[in-house]
């Protein structure tokens, strides 16, 4: 197996929990090294720090796959992957949920999301299209699927020089039938957004069902209607959701028929700060008494992190503004690039600019499917606020 040296001191953030190596933390980058390569991760005095993959052409050099001295067993990632499910059966996460989450699951660049039957699988490195073969028969032994569906539509796949065709193992429906929380969705797995569904906001779902009791909620970037549909069963008099996709849109419909409620939640296709806007200017037929503001990741790298705060920041004003005394936001961001300290700061300049005085009625973060490995602030990267205004 191929080395690569740290310069000094470079171990330490490593030791401290850390997967990444970054290449301006190596001594000598051999760019001759095919990326995805098995490598041991030495100290500058030749103690190995771990065993992980390599790539020469990324800012993240290496991540760990294995720390300490000891060798990689010959079956880590079936290890890996059995205690990573073992970790979820504890929770209460079996079915239908994330059964990897990259590097908090000692997997960096490998999500596994299961929807019963079937696994959609995102592959995001190099290093983990290589291992995809033993990656296909741990699953199988685990969790027995009729079908896995390597996505392998992600952004990160092409800065690590991977195609983007999707590949299919066995029998992969278009679409799947889950249950949540007490409520059903059909599931889009092969057009929808990321693997199909967005389990890391599970909790925060069950947590808003006693605020939505007699409410009148607008449910903003709806995509299938997940947020919507709890809160017309938990009792909302009246949802209007909307969302940009079509697709999503008619998803949403075909979940609220689903669950007996398509009557109580409304979903069209619109533009969320057209909508914003207008309940503002009081153009809507009500005013409503919740809204469900959680919009993607604006941030897609750091350098994109100013505009995006600015736009996270408008429309978090453009709901306090429109809100009566007493309404709720409920409001998520979805990017590691958001600390937990600058949501709140977006919160906060809001509210100052929409003159509204608010009160943080609960923070929140992802599902606990969705681990935070405490040495490596990456792994959190969802922050969720329920607000109420004064």
């Amino acid at each position: 197996m191929q080395e690569i040296k740290l310069k000094a001191k470079e171990e330490r953030r490593l030791k401290a929990g850390h997967c990444w190596v970054f290449s301006n933390e190596i001594d000598k980058l051999d760019t001759s090294i095919e990326p995805g390569t098995l490598v041991r991760v030495l100290t500058s005095d030749g103690t190995q720090v771990g065993i992980g993959y390599f790539n020469p052409h990324s800012l993240i050099a290496a991540r760990l796959l294995w720390k300490g001295e000891d060798e990689l067993p010959d079956d880590f990632i079936f290890e890996q992957l059995d205690n990573a499910y073992a970790r979820r059966k504890e929770i209460g996460v079996r079915k239908y949920g994330r059964m990897c989450y990259g590097e908090a699951d000692q997997m960096p660049g490998l999500v596994i999301d299961r929807y019963g039957d079937i696994l959609v699988i995102d592959v995001l490195t190099a290093g983990m299209e290589k291992l995809k073969p033993q990656i296909t028969k741990a699953v199988q032994k685990i969790f027995k699927p009729k079908g896995i569906y390597y996505k392998n539509d992600s952004a990160f796949r092409a800065l690590e020089g991977l195609t983007s065709t999707p590949e299919i193992i066995g029998e992969v429906p278009e679409e799947v039938e889950i249950e949540e929380n007490g409520v059903k969705y059909i599931v889009p797995i092969r057009g929808g957004q990321k693997t199909g569904f967005y389990f890391d906001q599970r909790e925060n779902r069950a947590f808003l069902k006693p605020y939505f009791k007699d409410k009148l909620v607008l449910d903003l970037y709806s995509y299938i209607g997940s947020f919507g549909i709890t809160a017309a069963l938990a009792g909302a008099s009246q949802v209007w959701g909307c969302d940009s996709s079509a697709a999503a849109v008619e998803y949403a419909k075909k979940n609220a028929e689903l669950n007996g409620v398509k009557q109580t939640a409304i979903f069209h296709r619109d533009d969320a700060e057209r909508l914003l806007s207008a309940m503002k200017k009081g153009e809507l037929p009500d005013q409503p008494d919740m809204v469900l503001l959680d919009p993607p990741a604006f941030v897609k790298s750091r350098k994109a992190l100013p505009q995006a705060v600015g736009l996270y920041v408008k429309l978090v004003k453009m709901a306090l503004e429109g809100l009566k005394p007493g309404g709720y936001l409920a409001f998520s961001t979805c990017s590691h690039h958001v600390s937990r300290e600058l949501f709140v700061d977006i919160i906060r300049q809001g509210a100052s600019k929409a003159g509204r005085q608010t009160v943080l009625v609960e923070l929140r973060g992802q599902a606990k499917d969705h681990p935070v490995l405490i040495g490596m602030p990456e792994t959190e990267y969802l922050h969720f606020a329920l607000v109420q205004v004064r």
